[in-house]
């Protein structure tokens, strides 16, 4: 990836994340010079600040992959769009094919997934993925995840049309970039199952960035890896009992 870094100050206490609010505000990279987060709860803290900022949360993205640390990270309300949207970037973008879940009520604490369940509903998800972070620091898992775990925006398709209540793991799905065929066939929710990964976050999340709310977004990880694309690419997925998302990506 091209970084289009601009020098940051030293950072000092909560200078990384003034500098990560700094980032966000002008649409750029910086090169963190100072000490970073360096657990998982100075990495919330730093999200926390960046919310304050530019809140309210519109969703949530979740992942727990072994040897990693556990991933809940608020995306911005207004970087979501709705299918067919034009997404500014800095430059490249990765992409990423999800499966969503919208918080249709106030999930129960506590509650198991027969109940969840019934608050919630599926819906295609692309991820847009782009760092604030230039330089090595951009891979640190902590500064990843202090970095909103480099989620740019997110474009929701509309509501699968039904819904059993099934779990989601075993996918069909199709996306493709341009003219680059990224996914055809069958592919894997991580982890094996969507529901899973999404009442991990429910029972972890607590009041972290204003907790769950109705009409916020879970979005539950890549089908298709993490392919990157320039600018000016249209990109268009489809989940097979989801339904289809599209987006253009602009500068």
């Amino acid at each position: 990836m091209t970084d289009l870094a601009h020098p940051a100050p030293q950072l000092t206490g909560t200078a990384f994340a003034r500098a990560l609010c700094e980032a966000h505000r002008t649409n750029t990279r910086f090169v963190p010079t100072g000490p970073v987060p360096g657990n998982s709860d100075e990495a919330f803290a730093a999200q926390a600040a960046v919310m304050e900022e530019f809140g309210p949360v519109g969703a949530f993205k979740v992942a727990d992959k072994a040897g990693q640390p556990f991933v809940m990270a608020p995306i911005r309300a207004d970087r979501i769009f709705e299918s067919g949207a034009d997404v500014p970037i800095i430059d490249e973008a990765g992409i990423e094919l999800e499966v969503g879940f919208e918080v249709l009520s106030s999930l129960p604490e506590g509650a198991d997934l027969a109940t969840l369940v019934h608050h919630i509903w599926p819906r295609p998800v692309i991820e847009v993925v782009d760092t604030r972070i230039a330089g090595p620091l951009a891979n640190d898992p902590y500064v990843k995840l202090a970095d909103l775990q480099a989620n740019s925006a997110i474009v929701v398709g509309p509501r699968a049309t039904a819904w059993d209540r099934s779990d989601f793991g075993s996918m069909v799905a199709q996306l493709t970039c341009g003219d680059m065929h990224v996914l055809d066939g069958e592919t894997m929710v991580p982890g094996g199952s969507a529901l899973n990964i999404l009442a991990k976050l429910t029972k972890r999340i607590g009041e972290h960035c204003g907790g769950l709310q109705p009409g916020q977004m879970i979005i539950t990880g890549s089908l298709n890896g993490l392919p990157y694309f320039p600018a000016g690419q249209k990109v268009r997925g489809k989940i097979e009992m989801l339904g289809d998302v599209s987006l253009r990506l602009t500068r």
